[in-house]
């Protein structure tokens, strides 16, 4: 049993940090949180001082077979599987070391991320706890094919879903629209019909799993929510020259509960490519007429698709809801832990510092509330009470 003592406390959901904490833990697992109390005499104590105690870190979007290079394809190709799954466990180790405790890849190759996802709930204190999509799904030669997920049509959709299920992914992720990744494709411009998605959702919540779609252009947008999808990444209505939000389906994605993933946080000193970075104003309006209608949001990061995106960058996201976006700290906060969790349906483990849930924990130095950038000075990081060296 463990005694982990800090200053502040911060439990995933509260608006105020508590002061004087105490997380007791035993098997992995928070036994509970007390204040002020003296700590049990056959626990072992760490006590950590002038820190904030927070639920370990969620991204809900990652790439971890993408290196964060100038050129993540052409690196990706240039590794044969050895290779790539040695840096993913780099990768993975990278962001584990920041606090994030969780993450949800997006899209790999050779369904790689399962193999992590493996090694990683053996070997805790290791790597993050893993949900893996396998290589997404998309049209031939869209968006990302060459991670190995091209269906086509109704049919080929279905068995795709089939074939990740069979595989045993946590998720299923579908590109709607084209990206910025892929020559070739666009990102204001559909992918798929309502056809193809509504078959896409259809069989996926059949087998039991939850289905996310990439989608910028408004009609991909429109489309994955009438197909009924769990959750949308990115959600930046682009079209060929800006960002054109359509109220109708922002209404609509609120009204049906459609969790949308802002794919946000950068190195600090980098700078966005030119194309996104013409529309960055407009997606900050957008960001708010999102919030303004009620549509639940997390923060995911995209990491490894750039130099801007390492594995390591989801603090600098929490920032970019403060200062970019006017959210609160802890409403920032809340988009990477609780509300984190329950995309990923990790609600009942992950994402809050509560009797019952995983000893996931970040401690960082000062307080988060008062600056976010205290998220970047990490005293100490457990997964399931191992503490991380």
């Amino acid at each position: 049993m463990q005694a982990i003592r800090a200053a502040r406390l911060f439990d995933g959901d509260q608006t105020v940090l508590t002061g004087d904490p105490t997380v007791i833990v035993d098997a992995g697992r928070i036994v509970s949180v007390r204040h002020g109390a003296a700590v049990p005499a056959e626990a072992d104590l760490v006590d950590l001082g002038d820190a904030t105690l927070l639920p370990g870190l969620i991204d809900a979007h990652v790439h971890l077979a993408f290196d964060a290079g100038a050129d993540p394809v052409g690196g990706l190709a240039a590794r044969d599987d050895a290779e790539v799954l040695e840096g993913m466990r780099a990768a993975a180790r990278t962001a584990l070391a920041a606090g994030v405790t969780t993450i949800r890849d997006l899209g790999d190759r050779g369904y790689l991320a399962l193999v992590l996802r493996e090694e990683f709930a053996r070997a805790p204190a290791v790597g993050p706890h893993v949900l893996a999509a396998g290589p997404p799904i998309t049209t031939p030669l869209g968006h990302c094919w060459y991670l190995g997920g091209e269906a086509e049509g109704v049919e080929g959709v279905r068995a795709e879903v089939r074939a990740h299920a069979e595989r045993g992914v946590d998720v299923i992720k579908i590109m709607a629209s084209g990206g910025e990744l892929t020559p070739g494709t666009r990102s204001h411009r559909s992918q798929y019909g309502l056809d193809e998605l509504r078959a896409a959702v259809a069989e996926a919540h059949r087998l039991g799993l939850p289905i996310t779609a990439h989608a910028h252009a408004g009609q991909a947008i429109a489309d994955a929510v009438e197909a009924g999808v769990d959750s949308i990444e990115h959600c930046t209505f682009l079209t060929e020259d800006g960002v054109e939000p359509l109220p109708e389906v922002i209404e609509a994605i609120a009204r049906a509960g459609v969790v949308v993933s802002l794919t946000l946080g950068t190195r600090p000193g980098s700078t966005p490519p030119p194309r996104i970075a013409a529309r960055m104003a407009a997606m900050i309006d957008l960001f708010a007429l999102l919030r303004k209608a009620g549509v639940p949001i997390v923060c995911g990061t995209d990491a490894g698709i750039g130099p801007p995106k390492p594995h390591d960058v989801l603090p600098h996201a929490v920032g970019a809801l403060v200062s970019m976006l006017g959210w609160s700290p802890a409403e920032a906060l809340r988009t990477v832990t609780s509300l984190a969790a329950g995309v990923c349906r990790l609600e009942h483990r992950k994402g809050r510092l509560a009797p019952g849930m995983d000893a996931d924990i970040l401690a960082v130095a000062g307080d988060p509330f008062a600056d976010p950038a205290a998220l970047l000075d990490v005293r100490a990081v457990f997964r399931q009470g191992h503490r991380v060296r």
